[in-house]
Order: structure tokens, then C-alpha cells, then sequence
């Protein structure tokens, strides 16, 4: 007893010494419990004081705390070490910086239930890494989050109440008369009254709230753990806020008025892009009932009962995640002119809970609505990596999501895979469709310029089945151009659809980019094609999508089978209609290839 009793006040001593405060998070309850020293560490009186989850955070300054949302999110699941950095208002009022490290501790079935970590706090704060950060993150006029980054808050917000079953909210504030106020008084006037807003919003919202400017008259605010029936309660108050901003001119005071528009969720969107689509409508509905009104986005009956099949058909696809239900099939991109495999598209298959084989077209639509994309397309991205280690003659193309294209954690698990793996990057050939190139330009092209500086290689997918001129591709900087299949199957009688196939060649040519001609399933559209020059083709005449591995014939199919199927059921079962969910009909869904 002696020997443990020394061996514990050694180590009292030594965390004392390390001038960290340790603490130990339980998850469910949200209560804290903090080593004695963090009275001094955090400069309090009593640590009671941060003794609750909601406590601690609401000192995390706001423009920090979507990044330690963020670092939990991804971190939770695995039960991995994390450290992250961020500014922490102790008991006087000061603000700090501290690291923050630790681990998620998981129950035998997998759910995050307690963080253990320590807090040290930083003896200098970082200029030059802040200065770097507000370029990217911030808006230069009232330093809030630009929209870029307000957006990835809102995506991880939305993951922390679908994981822990909890509700937030999505406001999108316009300023009502903010055109007015710049002809009356002129542009220095009008950024004074953005500012003077800005100002009263951070007054007025909690510290675990989020702000950020979302386009020249708007804000948009991200309501973490707020309960749907108290969201008209927050925009009312929001509206009083603005009415108290304050700008003085010769003139005198003047008048700033607004209108909100708000979105709750996980119940009426589940991701970013939704919540702020949807939230936009609402404000444009208030902004129609005249200045100082509030509109809550609300579903019609219709809608909610396409939510609930929705939310249905994403179960079923949760439980694919969970079980590793998923099966890889390979398409065959052959050179037109010797019609030898030049690559191998990876398409996605996923067994339902009877075992049955679903084609993507049946759930890729819900997982994309539902958030679940990410995990998919992360899923892909590994299996692909591993079929890749089987012989430096393999080389695949893996289809992403627009929500992959602006995730960091995915390009970070891409740099981790071919890292040290040599000639992986040169056989990866990484396909983004026309509609995500189109969503975000800017973005996009920088995530092609990250791709291509690691070695892999970028096609645009379906060109030709959206909106995107001839000039993006020249601004995309891709290195193929997949056309769409709509203008391969018809080329034998549509004049139109062989102008477009020409006229894109001949431009791809110019620019130096490879073509694949998608969907060619007779030797007629093969011979066509090759006469107009493209480079490679891709279709049922060159071989269906197969689970078996063609560069290794030897090899069994990939084939996981999921839990509860028999083996009869396994990977033999044809479908004909949809039936996610069973029982219902898929609503609502955007139109999926393969």
C-alpha cells in the first residue's frame, strides 16, 4: 500500500509538473472530469466550472471550434490519437492557446464513449500560422468564415448530430437594405454596416455557434444542438440584433434591417449543400414578406414521406458501411486502336440485407443525398489502392463525389496510400463528373492541381450531359474527357450527336487531352469512333463490368459476403426493379451511372 501510494503522488507530481490538465470526457452523459491542476492550467476557480461538455466548448473561441468538431468527427470512430490546436478563454477573460491531445475510447461494439486527454497550454500564439489561416478561411472585411469554410463547419456539424442523435440549425441572414444604404451613402458606409452586424451577431450568438459571410449582403450561422422548435426563437433574435446595429454618418444614424431564412437538420437535409440550398429558399420566401421576417424551411407532405423512404433506403446502406456489404466489379477502358485495356473502372455493387446484388445506380443516389458518400467513396479508394499492390500492370480508374472533392481527409488518405508506393499515383486514374466540376470551379480546379501534382491522372466524366463549355475544360486542366454515353449510342443517325463527338475531338486534340467514348456496345460504333479519333472506348462490345480481376485471371472474384446472406443468395440474385426500401420506391433520386 505504501509503494502505491508513493507511486501515485510521483505521478500527481510529474502532471503537475508538465503544467498539462488531464480530463477524462464521457460522451454520454457529457460530464468532465478534471485532474485538480486545471484550476491553474485554465486559470479557474473551481472545475465545476467546466465540469459539462457544453461548458468547455462555449470558451472555445468560435472560430476554432468547427476544427475541433471537425478533428472528433474524424476521429471518433477509430478510436485514434488526435492533437489539435486552438483559442481558449480562461476564467479573466484572456484568451490562449492550448493543445489539445488525445484518444477516443470505444465500447466492444464500436461507439465512441469517453476522450481522455490533457491540455497544455501554447506560451506563444502563432502569427504567421494565423496570417496564413485567415487568408484562406476568413473574409477579409469582417473576419468571419468565407463561405468555403463556413460550409465545411456546416458539413461537420451535421455529421456530429447524425452519429450522436442530436439537431441543429442553418440560418442564412440577408441585410434588406444593404443596396440601399451603398448608393445613399456610398461603398465605405455599406462595409461599415456589414461590419457593424457582424459585430452585434457574435454578441448575440453562443460561443459553440459558427458565423460566417456567405455572399455580399448575407451571413450564414450554424446553430450546433439547437432543438428544431427553438429555431424560429433564434432568427427572431437574430433580427433584433441587426435592428441594434449602429452606424453613424453626418446624416445620423442608420437604419440596418433584415431577414432570415433557416433549415433544420439532420431531419430536412442531410448535407452541407442542401442545408444551404434549402436555407436560401427560406430567406428569399422572407425576404418576399417584407423586411424584418423569418422563414423556417418546411417539408410538404410529400417530401417527408420521400425523407422517410430516403431514410430508409440509408439504413440499409449504413449497415452496408458497417458490414463491408460491398463488392467491386471492373470495366474494361480499351486503346482504339488495338483495343488492348489501357484501364479497369472500378464499379461499386452492394449487397441489401437479403443478400441480393444492387447495382449503383440503386443506392449511390441515397448515400449522396443522405451524407453518406464520403465513406463510400473512401471505401473504394482503399479497395482500389489494395488491387493496385497486386502487379505493377494494373491500372484502375475510381470514380468521386463532389462532397470527396472538397473533403481534405480523402486527399490526405490518397497522399497516405501512394506515399510510399512506388508508380501507385502514375496507374490511378481519378474520374469527377461534369456536374461536380461545375458546382465549384475554383474548387475544383484546385483539387485537380493536388491530384496531378502527386502523379495521378484526372478525367472529367459524362462531358457533354450538363452545361460545360469547351473553355472549362481548358481552365479544368484535365488530362481526359469521357464523352457521354447519350452522344456514343445515337452517333450512327443523330447529326447532332456526331458534330458534338467531332467538334470535342478536334478540340482535345488542340489542347493535348485524351478522349473515352462511353457506352460503345457494337463493332459499327467502334469503327465510327475510331474514324473520328478518339483515344479510348469503353463498353459492352469490349466487355461487361465483371468481378473477377482480368489482369490476374487465376484470382477469385472480390466477393465479401455480407452478414446473415446464405450462400445461395450470395452475388447470384439478378434484379430487375428497385427495392431500396423494401416495400417502398426510391424518391427524389439524381441520376447515377453503372
Amino acid at each position: 500500500m505504501e509503494t502505491e501510494c508513493t507511486y501515485s503522488d510521483t505521478i500527481g507530481d510529474a502532471i503537475d509538473a508538465s503544467g498539462d490538465a488531464v480530463y477524462d470526457w464521457d460522451l454520454r452523459s457529457g460530464a468532465i472530469q478534471w485532474l485538480a491542476n486545471a484550476c491553474d492550467v485554465l486559470g479557474i476557480r473551481d472545475v465545476a466550472e467546466i465540469g459539462q461538455a457544453e461548458q468547455y466548448l462555449s470558451r472555445v473561441s468560435r472560430a476554432c471550434i468547427g476544427e475541433l468538431r471537425r478533428t472528433h468527427t474524424e476521429r471518433a470512430q477509430t478510436g485514434a490519437r488526435f492533437t489539435c490546436s486552438y483559442e481558449l478563454r480562461r476564467g479573466d477573460r484572456s484568451v490562449i492557446w492550448v493543445e489539445d491531445r488525445g484518444r477516443f475510447v470505444c465500447s466492444p461494439d464500436g461507439e465512441p464513449i469517453r476522450i481522455l486527454g490533457t491540455i497544455r497550454c501554447l506560451d506563444q500564439s502563432r502569427p504567421g500560422d494565423m496570417r496564413a489561416a485567415r487568408q484562406v478561411n476568413f473574409d477579409d472585411l469582417t473576419g468571419q468564415y468565407n463561405r468555403g469554410r463556413l460550409r465545411e463547419s456546416l458539413e461537420h456539424a451535421i455529421e456530429y448530430a447524425l452519429r450522436y442523435e442530436s439537431t441543429g440549425a442553418f440560418l442564412q441572414l440577408g441585410i434588406d437594405n444593404l443596396p440601399l444604404i451603398h448608393d445613399t451613402y456610398g461603398r465605405d458606409i455599406a462595409e461599415q454596416s456589414l461590419v457593424a452586424v457582424s459585430r452585434e451577431l457574435d454578441r448575440s450568438l453562443r460561443a459553440s455557434d459558427v458565423v460566417g459571410r456567405v455572399a455580399h449582403d448575407q451571413f450564414g450561422i450554424v446553430l450546433s444542438g439547437c432543438a428544431t422548435q427553438d429555431v424560429s426563437a433564434a432568427g427572431e433574435k437574430l433580427l433584433l440584433a441587426v435592428q441594434q446595429s449602429t452606424v453613424m454618418t453626418d446624416k445620423g444614424h442608420i437604419p440596418i434591417t433584415a431577414s432570415v431564412g433557416a433549415v433544420s437538420f439532420p431531419d430536412a437535409v442531410r448535407t452541407s449543400y442542401d442545408a444551404m440550398a434549402k436555407a436560401d429558399i427560406a430567406l428569399e420566401k422572407a425576404r418576399r414578406s417584407g423586411a424584418s421576417s423569418f422563414n423556417l424551411y418546411n417539408l410538404s407532405e410529400q417530401q417527408m414521406a420521400d425523407l422517410r423512404d430516403n431514410l430508409a433506403a440509408a439504413g440499409l446502406v449504413q449497415t452496408a458501411l458497417r458490414n463491408k456489404s460491398f463488392q467491386l466489379y471492373f470495366q474494361p477502358i480499351v486503346s482504339a486502336t488495338d483495343q488492348q485495356p489501357k484501364y479497369h473502372e472500378c464499379l461499386l455493387r452492394m449487397f441489401d440485407e437479403s443478400g441480393t446484388l444492387l447495382p449503383a445506380g440503386e443506392f449511390l443516389p441515397i448515400a449522396e443525398k443522405m451524407g453518406l458518400i464520403r465513406s463510400i467513396d473512401r471505401f473504394v479508394l482503399d479497395a482500389a489502392i489494395e488491387e493496385l499492390s497486386s502487379g505493377p500492370d494494373v491500372s484502375l480508374a475510381v470514380n468521386i463525389s463532389s462532397l470527396s472533392t472538397t473533403d481534405p481527409s480523402w486527399l490526405r488518405a490518397l497522399t497516405a496510400h501512394i506515399k510510399e508506393r512506388e508508380n501507385f499515383a502514375q496507374r490511378l486514374l481519378i474520374e469527377i463528373t461534369e456536374t461536380t466540376a461545375l458546382h465549384d470551379m475554383k474548387e475544383t480546379t484546385r483539387f485537380i492541381a493536388a491530384l496531378k501534382e502527386m502523379g495521378c491522372r484526372v478525367a472529367l466524366d459524362d462531358f457533354g450531359a450538363g452545361y460545360t463549355s469547351f473553355r472549362h475544360l481548358q481552365e479544368l486542366a484535365v488530362d481526359v474527357v469521357k464523352i457521354d454515353g447519350s452522344f456514343v449510342k445515337t452517333v450512327e443517325e443523330n447529326a447532332n450527336s456526331q458534330l458534338f463527338i467531332e467538334t470535342l475531338q478536334s478540340f482535345a486534340d488542340g489542347l493535348g487531352l485524351e478522349t473515352v467514348a462511353e457506352c460503345v456496345e457494337t463493332k459499327r460504333i467502334a469503327e465510327l469512333l475510331l474514324r473520328y479519333g478518339v483515344t479510348y472506348m469503353q463498353g459492352y462490345h469490349f466487355g461487361a463490368p465483371t468481378a473477377n480481376r482480368p489482369w490476374n485471371p487465376k484470382a477469385p472474384a472480390l466477393q465479401v459476403v455480407p452478414k446473415g446472406a446464405t450462400a445461395e443468395q450470395f452475388g447470384v440474385q439478378k434484379r430487375n426493379q428497385p427495392t431500396l426500401p423494401a416495400g417502398g420506391k426510391v424518391i427524389s433520386l439524381v441520376t447515377t451511372r453503372h
